[in-house]
């Protein structure tokens, strides 16, 4: 047996993938990746595709950056490891002191995760610890957005809004809810008015919060650009109203910029881009570009104040949180950031990217193209004129049917998701250029116009 069949048996023995199906591997293959260099892959096969994903909106700097594992080479030499509770290394201090230069305002505490799940988690349960401190303990629950991912543990899943990704674990942390998304595609009003619509999905959360009672209610959990359901960016005037309300009602607003931060969308936080400010950031993937695992949630001056008083103390944290290695490769990656300019490189060339994507509206099966960066959703339809979407039975055959193998043999790997509406979501390394907009584009066109003839 050759070594790659040997590896496929095993991986069909052994390795429980994410996410993942574990019949759909009894007649199919595992994919195999096993090397990365800009912003293509090779499997084991010697195949090569273009990675419209950024492996899970993560490689911002590309595969194969050598600089990044010669940094952590050179630190798991020196300390490979030690926990920052109650010490600290140098990597440790000298991340957070970086991290807190480019967060906006007075976002000046970093509290390091081993990824954004733990960020979310982080989040949640300090603003919780923040109002016990300051007198206000009946302040606990969160609003989030519906189709809304924030992660899977059990405080994340819970502020997650699909409903399908929760149910099996049920029952989960209580207190949370839900309002309107940014989904200006399927506006359930002012469909043609996205400032107003924007307004609208806004005052959504002052009446979450009223109803909950404002005394409640502890934090809202937003991302800069929705993530599932297909990339919904913020209608104009949509966050400073958000901000308005949290403000009026003494409530905390989080930035789940797990997806956004680090460059996705051209600034360092998606924050910035949209000019708000929230009271805490979360992220990780791209702050080390995906060559080690580390996560962040960025506080604000004001709520680490109580903790700086007396026997106050956080009572949380991760054994590999602010890694000595995980802090050297994202100092790298910082490095290489400003080096190349990849924000600015993202900022320059997004228009590029978007006008390649919109090309494809003249196909029948494409209802919407949405997004802004490097971070892109394209919504499948039956009916372009009615915007009629597929039933669950026909996004099964045709996203699992077909799109995703499709995609994958034409050597693109992108994700086809079906949280919310049909949709292909697109979030290329930060490297990528027109080159890879006019691949993308010609391999969707391919694989789409043959999807439509199925149907």
């Amino acid at each position: 047996m050759s070594q790659e069949n040997r590896r496929q048996q095993a991986a069909r023995d052994h390795l429980w993938m994410h996410f993942t199906r574990l019949s759909s591997a009894a007649d199919h293959e595992v994919p195999v990746i096993v090397r990365g260099e800009g912003a293509y892959i090779w499997d084991d096969r010697g195949r090569r595709y273009l990675d419209g994903l950024a492996g899970l909106f993560v490689v911002q700097a590309g595969h194969g950056r050598a600089e990044l594992a010669e940094a952590a080479a050179t630190q798991a030499a020196d300390l490979a490891f030690f926990p920052i509770w109650s010490y600290a290394h140098p990597t440790a201090i000298d991340l957070a002191e970086r991290i807190a230069s480019y967060a906006p305002g007075d976002l000046n505490r970093v509290f390091f995760s081993s990824g954004g799940g733990e960020a979310v988690e982080t989040a949640w349960k300090l603003a919780k610890n923040y109002f016990k401190l300051v007198g206000k303990p009946m302040k606990h629950k969160v609003i989030s957005r519906a189709v809304a991912y924030h992660g899977t543990t059990h405080g994340a899943l819970s502020i997650t809004g699909l409903p399908p990704l929760k149910q099996q674990f049920e029952p989960l942390v209580p207190s949370t809810f839900r309002v309107p998304n940014t989904n200006l595609y399927r506006a359930p009003v002012h469909g043609d008015d996205p400032e107003a619509f924007g307004l609208w999905a806004a005052e959504q959360i002052r009446v979450a919060i009223e109803a909950e009672g404002p005394d409640t209610v502890a934090a809202v959990f937003l991302e800069p650009v929705q993530n599932a359901g297909g990339c919904f960016p913020p209608p104009p005037g949509y966050f400073q109203r958000v901000r308005e309300i949290c403000d009026e009602h003494d409530v905390l607003l989080v930035s789940d910029e797990v997806i956004c931060a680090f460059g996705r969308l051209g600034h360092m936080f998606g924050a910035e881009r949209y000019g708000y400010q929230p009271d805490m950031i979360t992220c990780a993937k791209g702050l080390t570009s995906g060559y080690s695992p580390l996560g962040a949630t960025i506080i604000s001056d004001r709520i680490a104040e109580p903790f700086l008083h007396g026997d106050a103390s956080f009572a949380h944290g991760y054994t590999f949180g602010g890694h000595p290695v995980s802090c050297a490769v994202a100092l790298a990656n910082l490095d290489l950031f400003e080096r190349e300019g990849l924000n600015q490189h993202v900022l320059d060339t997004e228009g590029d990217f978007r006008r390649v994507l919109d090309g494809l509206r003249d196909l029948p099966i494409v209802g919407d193209v949405r997004g802004d960066g490097f971070f892109y959703g394209i919504e499948l339809v039956k009916d372009q004129a009615t915007k009629e979407t597929f039933d669950a039975e026909e996004s099964e055959r045709l996203l699992r049917g077909f799109l995703s193998t499709a995609l994958f043999d034409a050597g693109l790997y992108c994700r086809a998701d079906d949280r919310g509406d049909p949709v292909i979501q697109l979030a290329p390394p930060l490297v990528a250029g027109q080159e890879q907009f006019d691949e993308i584009e010609q391999i969707l066109r391919s694989v789409l116009t043959e999807a439509w003839s199925r149907i």
